[in-house]
Order: structure tokens, then C-alpha cells, then sequence
């Protein structure tokens, strides 16, 4: 058996910066989502491989809430550190941050949570380092993670259990003072 490796959480931090040109707005002017997702993925990308000397793919995207809009010529930083580790999967947490160079201004924009896997040379997942944790946030950061995915887990089972038990003819009285109507002859 060989001994089990670890690896700094400061070792894979990452950190992307990137000016906000016109060609990134959206026909709002503002910054389009899809983009900043694009670089999101590339930082965790970046972080995870780092960590797991290896190709990494997105598994998931949690907590992608975007609480300000991010404007043409901003810079936008994302910092981006491994949260947790599992056998093969890793949790980015990914912080990002949009600087107003003329206004003087810095402005927290959202932080997501992206779960990479990393992938050996035939295409299957492959083992990461264990992570070594050298801070209270290090810590802190890591117990969270194991607090999202008991809850994701218990969300889970939660909404299948709601699926597979949903009667929509007992329960359709819950749409009353939905924004919805219910087409005639629907229900039989």
C-alpha cells in the first residue's frame, strides 16, 4: 500500500484576471452570464488541475447567482482554491470580484462551486491528492463543503421522493395563487 499524498491548499489557488471589452456585453450592455461562466470554468479548471497533476472535467456548477452586473471595462478577478477533495472529484470554490479602475470601486459579484473530476489517460477517474489544510478558512472551507453535499444529497432524495409521490390531483390546489392556469379539460 503506498502512502496517501497530500497536497497545500495553497499550492493549486489560482487567481485569472480579465478586462471587460465591449464584445462581452449582452444586448443589455452589461456583461454577458455566459461568459463570465466560460471563465469561471476555466479557472476551476485550472485550480483542479493543478491539484490533481491531471485533465479535469465539470461535473457540476452550484451557486451561480449573479449578485451585481459586471460592466464594460471592469476587470474581473476570480480566485479560485480547492474546497474538498474526495477519491476523484474536487470542489472549487470560486470567488469573483469586478474593479471599477475610474470610479475606484470593487465589487463582489458571486462566488460558485464547481465539482471537477479528474481523468486518467484511458478516460476513467483517477485518484486526487488528499488535501492538506493549513488554515482556519482551510478548515472551515472544507467542513462547508461537507455540509453542501449532505444537503445536496438530502435535496436529492428529497425531490425524487416528491416525484415519485406527486398527485397532482390532490395537490393542485397548491396553484391558486400561482402565476399559472390550468388548461380546460386537463384534468380528467
Amino acid at each position: 500500500m503506498t502512502e496517501e499524498q497530500y497536497k497545500p491548499v495553497s499550492y493549486s489557488k489560482t487567481t485569472i484576471s480579465e478586462l471587460m471589452i465591449p464584445a462581452y456585453a449582452n444586448f443589455g450592455g452589461k456583461i454577458h452570464g455566459g461568459l463570465l461562466l466560460s471563465l469561471m470554468d476555466k479557472v476551476a479548471y485550472a485550480c483542479a488541475s493543478k491539484h490533481s497533476g491531471g485533465y479535469c472535467v465539470t461535473v457540476s456548477i452550484e451557486g451561480v447567482e449573479f449578485l451585481q452586473p459586471v460592466e464594460v471595462g471592469e476587470m474581473v478577478t476570480m480566485f479560485a482554491s480547492v474546497n474538498y477533495v474526495g477519491k476523484t472529484s474536487m470542489l472549487i470554490g470560486i470567488k469573483v470580484i469586478a474593479e471599477n479602475f475610474l470610479e475606484g470601486t470593487v465589487k463582489h459579484t458571486n462566488t460558485s462551486y464547481f465539482t471537477m473530476v479528474c481523468k486518467g489517460a484511458d478516460g476513467k477517474p483517477r485518484q486526487v491528492p488528499a488535501l492538506s489544510l493549513e488554515s482556519r478558512d482551510d478548515v472551515r472551507r472544507f467542513l462547508e463543503a461537507i455540509k453542501r453535499k449532505q444537503l445536496r444529497q438530502s435535496y436529492k432524495e428529497e425531490l425524487d421522493n416528491a416525484k415519485t409521490n406527486l398527485a397532482v390531483d390532490t395537490e393542485i390546489d397548491k396553484l391558486v395563487n400561482e402565476r399559472c392556469k390550468v388548461a380546460t379539460g386537463f384534468l380528467i
